[in-house]
């Protein structure tokens, strides 16, 4: 009778949490739908007002620019951030040296310093660069993470030397030996990696704030954060966004779920 009673209590307390997890996103759905007075009234059905949400909002905002922008910036610094950062994990790891702990170290240091307060000589110093504006200017602050690092290194401890030692004896070079030996064990961890990359990247707000002065280079974050600066909030339309903004971050984890697990729990294939 207990073990009945606390698979009871177990299943009873994912269901609610569940429900508490989901109803943000169902609401947004719903809200989308409606006008912005059923929204504030709380309506939790579907509406007929989506197609004129939409138009609404193609009409007042360069919605599809933004997002080209979004999906432009997000893929490059995906892409290099991943490049960059397992190069460095993996060097940490393989490589030996005296000096490289302490090199490491003062890497995991940079974690503790809030970018709010590198904000100001970034700006400055990308600005004297003439980088204001430009996906170059957007993608620098990420493409090298701590976190990142400290991942693939972690996960570099449980590549085999084995291979590393047969690998150099049948002539692989050290790049050789990082893209066609160690980029093919660590799916995973890639996966997990470029998951964690794309929504730091695509929901990245402040940095593209500073950086993105121009109308015609601004991204989605950028874009809500515009319908709401008005008198006059439509809440209808403001969820619209805000649903077309979440599609491209859900099909990036819902693709890479399972391998996206097996990355942060270290498993190696």
């Amino acid at each position: 009778m207990s073990r009945k009673v606390k698979k009871f209590g177990m299943y009873f307390m994912l269901i609610v949490v569940s429900i508490i997890s989901i109803f943000p996103i169902f609401w947004m759905v719903i809200a989308s739908t409606n006008r912005s007075v059923d929204v504030i009234g709380g309506k939790l059905t579907v509406g007929t007002y989506l197609l004129e949400n939409y138009k609404t909002l193609v009409s007042q905002q360069p919605i599809w620019g933004n997002f080209w922008n979004s999906c432009r910036y997000t893929v490059a610094v995906t892409v290099f951030a991943l490049i960059i950062s397992s190069l460095a994990g993996y060097g940490f790891e393989i490589y030996k040296d005296k000096k490289k702990e302490k090199i490491y170290a003062l890497v995991l240091i940079t974690m503790m310093i809030p970018f709010v307060a590198l904000m100001v000589p970034l700006f400055k110093m990308y600005s004297k660069l003439g980088l204001l504006n430009t996906v170059l200017g957007f993608m620098l602050p990420s493409l090298a993470t701590p976190l990142l690092i400290m991942m693939f290194r972690t996960n570099a401890k449980a590549f085999p030397p084995s291979i590393i030692e047969a690998s150099r004896i049948d002539g692989l070079s050290e790049f050789g030996i990082f893209f066609r030996m160690y980029i093919p064990s660590m799916k995973s961890v890639f996966a997990a990696a470029g998951v964690v990359t794309f929504m730091n990247s695509w929901n990245n707000f402040l940095w593209a704030k500073v950086i993105m002065s121009d109308s015609s280079t601004q991204t989605m974050p950028m874009l809500i954060s515009n319908l709401t600066s008005g008198y006059k909030t439509d809440y209808g339309m403001l969820m619209l966004a805000v649903l077309i903004t979440t599609i491209p971050t859900a099909i990036v984890f819902f693709t890479l779920q399972k391998n996206f697990v097996e990355g942060i729990t270290g498993s190696v294939k």
